[in-house]
């Protein structure tokens, strides 16, 4: 393909387990993409951290890779756009951006403990209310206190000055500003447990109950705003700006043009996130579901109810990585369908405990159900379908709010390449699935933000224009035997949770 004279725009997706580097042109085409993989580093058992460094310099090697295949279409780059795994939080240096600590990754559950003396003080309903969020140290602000408390030189840099805090985003913009901008978006804020989701402030009372200074954080501005400019580490001949900074999975939500209350999609990575659109009104579930800051445009808000899962593919990465029963994940859907069912065996993934609706954060992983009989097979296969019965448990809560039916479940995400895996939610949720046949949507969702900002698209509608094609995928099972497979499901969590 001839690149030259084509106006492109460059999508960092720095997630939980890689950074991509994916370049766009205006249409929403993908042009070319590189990624690099970064350390997952486990110093105690259900702690998760990061190396800021190295997400930094995998950053600007990706970039760089991709313009040394591509030199004429960033000739023509019309700006850096960002998404980023939510909730991982970085202490760095004020003016040189230096990391002082290991990023505290999302999964992380040191401070647990914190937020059960929270819970215990009767603080979860003010958490809420201003938050949208449940106390759970899945969120950034708890992650924090703890390392407060228990990080002596942190808490001195911090109360002197010396050191911001920021979620990834924040962190990246830092560095590839050359320190000039402190800044993240509202999605990413709205992560921390620290924003007022309500009047779209940083909260001095949320502050100060998990003991972050206010003057730490960064300004907050909306995603299709400009955050500065770039030359990533001098790869660029000009600076650039950077525009268009989102959370991945709102930007999920966002490429699925899931403009309107009532339309959804499920993000599978890592984790799972499914979001639905409740509109520009902030409510509170009922059943157990968090409500989302999907997004701010023009200083209006739009919510969303979210349903939040710790592990989807991560759990494929444990099998390859922690028990050495794959050498790669392209295996497990050839493994998975040389057994016809999965044998009675269910693997309930609550390596880091279970979200809503079961709140069971100290419940921990197990397989159930082996026999003699039990093959890899069957423990591969229950791995993929323990993802389709959390998705149905969060649908289900979603809706139980009583305004809420799904009839579609818009999919994207590298998991969603999995035929077996996705013809199983279908079955199992009983809805119909809209497979993205990009894998990127949450890149694509900052770039149209970025698109929207430099007015290449003069409003939300317009985007409308940028259209994505994908797979269908209808319920096959008959509903009996998925009612009975998900039963079996709830059978082996509540061993777990009892």
């Amino acid at each position: 393909m001839n690149l030259a004279g084509m106006k492109t725009i460059l999508a960092i997706d720095q997630s939980t387990s890689a950074t991509k580097a994916v370049l766009f042109d205006t249409q929403g085409k993908v042009l070319a993409r590189v990624a690099r993989e970064h350390k997952q580093i486990y110093p105690s058992p259900g702690w998760v951290e990061h190396n800021p460094e190295e997400i930094w310099e995998n950053t600007v090697y990706v970039s760089r890779e991709l313009k040394a295949t591509h030199p004429e279409a960033f000739k023509e780059l019309l700006c850096v756009s960002i998404t980023n795994q939510r909730e991982t939080v970085v202490v760095f240096e004020k003016g040189t951006g230096r990391p002082l600590y290991n990023a505290l990754v999302w999964q992380c559950r040191r401070g647990q403990a914190i937020c059960e003396r929270l819970k215990q003080a009767g603080y979860d309903e003010i958490l809420r209310r201003k938050t949208g969020l449940a106390i759970d140290t899945y969120f950034s602000a708890p992650k924090l206190r703890w390392l407060i408390e228990n990080e002596r030189e942190i808490s001195d840099a911090l109360k002197s000055g010396r050191a911001l805090i920021g979620t990834i985003d924040a962190y990246l913009i830092y560095r590839l500003t050359k320190c000039k901008v402190f800044a993240t978006d509202f999605t990413n804020a709205s992560r921390t447990l620290l924003l007022n989701v309500v009047n779209l402030q940083w909260d001095k009372e949320l502050c100060e109950m998990f003991k972050v200074p206010l003057a730490s954080l960064p300004e907050v501005r909306e995603s299709a705003c400009t955050f500065g400019e770039t030359d990533i580490d001098g790869i660029l001949s000009h600076p650039v700006p950077i525009c268009g900074v989102m959370g991945d999975s709102q930007a999920a939500l966002f490429a699925q043009q899931c403009y309107q209350p009532g339309t959804g999609k499920a993000t599978f990575g890592t984790g799972t996130s499914i979001l639905v659109n409740i509109g520009s009104e902030f409510r509170l579930s009922r059943s157990g579901a968090v409500t989302a800051l999907a997004w701010v445009l023009d200083k209006e808000p739009t919510y969303a109810f979210e349903g939040l899962i710790n592990y989807s593919a991560a759990t494929i990465e444990w099998l390859r990585n922690q028990l050495s029963l794959i050498n790669s994940a392209a295996e497990v859907e050839a493994l998975a369908t040389e057994v016809p069912d999965n044998g009675g065996v269910y693997l309930v993934p609550a390596f880091t405990g279970l979200n809503a609706p079961y709140n069971a954060p100290l419940a921990r992983a197990a397989i159930l159900g082996m026999t003699p009989a039990t093959r890899r097979s069957h423990i591969v296969r229950a791995a993929l379908e323990a993802i389709a019965y959390q998705i149905r448990d969060v649908i289900e809560m979603m809706e139980s709010e009583g305004n809420l039916k799904l009839s579609v479940l818009n999919c994207d995400g590298g998991p969603t390449k999995n035929r077996f895996l996705m013809q199983f939610v279908a079955d199992i949720v009983g809805l119909e699935l809209l497979v993205s046949e990009l894998a990127e949507a949450s890149a694509l969702g900052a770039a149209m933000n970025g698109m929207l900002g430099l007015g290449i698209y003069p409003d939300i509608k317009s985007l409308e224009a940028i259209k994505v094609s994908g797979t269908i995928y209808r319920r096959k099972m008959d509903s009996v035997a998925a009612d009975r497979l998900y039963a079996g499901w709830l059978d082996a969590v509540a061993r777990l949770i009892k």
